[in-house]
């Protein structure tokens, strides 16, 4: 053999004996330059005060991309309204998967409207990743293995608050506002199969559709059987003017609210601080009201990227700092996933979460996935509103419920 050849043999061999993951691998909405992320938000609507959510992370794919992007390549973020409309969803979806070739789609906003596209997902195997809804059916890897949510489970979060009754409450009688869908029925729930034989302490239910006007009926109904503890299972609209009506009412129950609407600056303060003061709710992340993140590192982070990226948005607001946490995960999940930009490397690096504590992560949590434990956020902890912010109590809890579909 002739050095030439031998040479070229050699580096032949070395090509052949090359690690796998030194190859780029790329599925449609991804390339050496670009990563195509498909989104769709209620920024008009019923629910359009979650648009914020879209609007911040947007920005902050803007500064990812202004600072090198992810591994060399930028996100080119492509967000459609769906005004919480489930069909909407389906066509703005549609549009993004065919028309668009997104890579994956990212933070699909409530509960109705994500389902109508979650079989739509699944069967083109294209990622459903970091959904904003804690219903059961997005964290479910056996039925729905290209689908994860990013909120806590709904039922787990609605198990707590029976625990909190139970504990705190034993003899109260419970009124329940709930939104007539897919989101407030996990709720309920995972509220009553934790209240066990004490169920039925529940003495008066109301559902509304989020077409309707208003909840003044239904809040009339609530007060009129005599319960004195309010589970508030409605989205932020809603929850604004169940706190004006029961004032109106001179109903004063001990009020628990979903999660979903604790933002302080389109809930809370809208309804009147008055109002909505003494209101109790859990939280996963630091709140930006809250002073004793004055000088949090993370907390700082935050407000510097808000003060140069969104400007125009209130920093302040909780649905602004829950949007920068969810697109800070799906920038460690694509880091993660290196030059193998697949749909199933994607969802492989997104369900093997390990330890991962985020900027607006509250001390002492973190978060870690499995193949068959797909929840992001299991661990918060109660919190109270003081009338103008919210307050922190209690200990950190871990979910451990079995949410059932």
């Amino acid at each position: 053999m002739t050095m030439m050849k031998w040479a070229a043999g050699l580096a032949l061999g070395a090509m052949l004996a090359a690690p796998a993951y030194a190859q780029k691998k790329y599925d449609p909405g991804a390339s050496d330059t670009e990563i195509k992320i498909g989104h769709t938000n209620p920024y008009s609507g019923p629910a359009s005060a979650y648009g914020l959510v879209g609007k911040t992370q947007a920005a902050y794919f803007k500064m990812i991309n202004e600072t090198g992007g992810v591994n060399g390549r930028k996100i080119n973020f492509i967000s459609y309204d769906d005004a919480y409309n489930p069909p909407k969803t389906v066509e703005q979806t549609r549009k993004l998967v065919e028309s668009d070739e997104v890579l994956l789609t990212f933070q699909g906003l409530g509960t109705p409207a994500q389902a109508a596209v979650q079989k739509y997902l699944n069967d083109k195997k294209i990622p459903q990743l970091l959904v904003s809804s804690g219903a059961t059916r997005f964290t479910d890897p056996k039925n729905f293995p290209w689908t994860m949510a990013y909120n806590p489970n709904y039922q787990s979060e609605g198990h707590i608050y029976a625990q909190l009754v139970l504990k705190q409450y034993p003899n109260a009688k419970i009124g329940i506002l709930m939104q007539n869908d897919d989101f407030g029925k996990d709720y309920v729930k995972g509220f009553k199969d934790a209240l066990g034989d004490k169920v039925s302490m529940i003495v008066s239910e109301a559902t509304y559709e989020v077409s309707d006007p208003t909840v003044d009926s239904q809040m009339v109904k609530l007060k009129s059987s005599g319960a004195d503890l309010f589970f508030n299972v409605s989205t932020p609209k809603f929850a604004a003017q169940s706190m004006k009506k029961a004032a109106e009412l001179g109903w004063k129950p001990v009020h628990l609210l979903n999660i979903n609407s604790t933002p302080v600056a389109s809930v809370m303060i809208p309804a009147g601080p008055e109002n909505s003061k003494g209101t109790i709710s859990v939280n996963y992340g630091k709140d930006p009201l809250d002073p004793q993140w004055a000088n949090d590192e993370g907390m700082k982070k935050y407000k510097a990227f808000m003060a140069k990226y969104g400007a125009d948005m209130d920093p302040n607001n909780s649905l602004s700092s829950y949007g920068y946490g969810a697109a800070q995960l799906l920038v460690h999940i694509l880091k993660m996933c290196g030059d193998d930009l697949t749909r199933a490397n994607v969802m492989k690096q997104a369900t093997n979460i390990k330890n991962y504590v985020a900027d607006l992560s509250l001390p002492g949590m973190s978060a870690s996935t499995s193949p068959d434990d797909y929840r992001i956020n299991k661990q918060f902890q109660l919190m109270k509103f003081n009338g103008e912010r919210w307050e922190l109590f209690g200990e950190i809890m871990t979910d451990t419920f079995k949410a059932t579909n």
